[in-house]
């Protein structure tokens, strides 16, 4: 028997109903629900990153929405830590742990013990690596450390130069570093993953743009905008970023959505290859036209994982 804590988490692709799912098994469950998308934990960016609305919560605590200013920067390092506190203590208050998100980044380094080198960078080192030359740059690694070097493609900078940000101020090789406990199970976790077929879940993601839009996303995004956070890590998400250059004229709101619409299914397909290469994920294929036919189904093998530990 594990004598690890038992978690829920939910992933799959943006749109493809996560969120409906976690609110009836925490409902069933006696869960706390911790987000697991990277843009939600921003506070006024509601709309274009399909946050759960207050009302829409039915009195189930959600946790990791809306603890940040949208000016402040957030990662996955500060992401890990959070998640694994609360899971204490939702487990603590006698409850089931629930992590829903599609940022699959942020929930593998829950799952998996990570070892996250103590240095939480030196950017001075930084600046100063990122005046040279790529080729120059991966050479030095290559000399530094080898593994690291023939896993990173050269041209995948910003990896490079923190792989010689970690040999460099540590003395240590980050390729040791990460790969050491990386894929250690922290938890007992039971991790659905939700998908569906892929025209269909591309209409969904079509018809939600329109349904952004309509509920006001452009307001939303224009208020932030306004209050001078356009270059903000939070800005740069989907839906964010490419209503910016409407307000500055470069381009049509028409043109705007659909660059949405096309950035959400591409990130839609990105999301989707991730969970599948990255983690083992018991999927289920959800039909549009009734979405909650398979909650049943997916709450009963719940039923089985959580067994007499309730």
């Amino acid at each position: 028997v594990s004598m690890k804590e038992k978690i829920i988490v939910i992933v799959g692709p943006t749109a493809v109903g996560k969120t409906a799912l976690s609110l009836a098994l925490a409902k069933k469950y006696k869960g706390e629900i911790i987000n697991g998308d990277a843009v939600q934990v921003f506070r006024g960016l509601d709309i274009g990153s399909a946050k759960v609305a207050p009302e829409e919560q039915a009195g189930i605590s959600h946790h990791l929405i809306d603890v940040l200013n949208p000016g402040e920067s957030y990662n996955v390092y500060s992401f890990k830590q959070e998640v694994d506190h609360l899971i204490k203590e939702i487990r603590a208050r006698g409850n089931c742990p629930i992590i829903v998100g599609g940022t699959g980044l942020y929930i593998q380094s829950v799952l998996y013990d990570y070892a996250f080198p103590e240095t939480t960078g030196d950017s001075a080192l930084r600046e100063k690596l990122s005046e040279q030359a790529p080729e120059q740059l991966h050479r030095q690694l290559a000399l530094l450390d080898a593994v690291s070097a023939e896993k990173i493609h050269p041209n995948n900078v910003k990896r490079v130069i923190r792989a010689l940000e970690i040999c460099l101020s540590t003395g240590g090789k980050f390729s040791e570093q990460t790969s050491a406990t990386e894929h250690i199970a922290k938890y007992d976790a039971k991790v659905i993953g939700l998908s569906m077929n892929r025209e269909q879940l591309y209409e969904r993601i079509n018809l939600r743009v329109h349904q952004m839009m309509a509920q006001g996303l452009v307001a939303e995004v224009y208020q932030l905008y306004q209050a001078g956070y356009g270059q903000a890590q939070s800005m740069q998400a989907i839906g964010y970023k490419e209503l910016i250059p409407t307000f500055e004229g470069e381009c049509s709101l028409e043109t705007a959505v659909e660059r949405i619409q096309q950035h959400t299914r591409r990130f839609a397909k990105r999301q989707l290859t991730w969970f599948q290469n990255k983690m083992a994920v018991d999927w289920y294929d959800i039909d549009p036209a009734n979405p909650t036919l398979r909650f049943d189904v997916i709450a009963d093998s719940v039923q089985l994982f959580l067994g007499k530990a309730q």
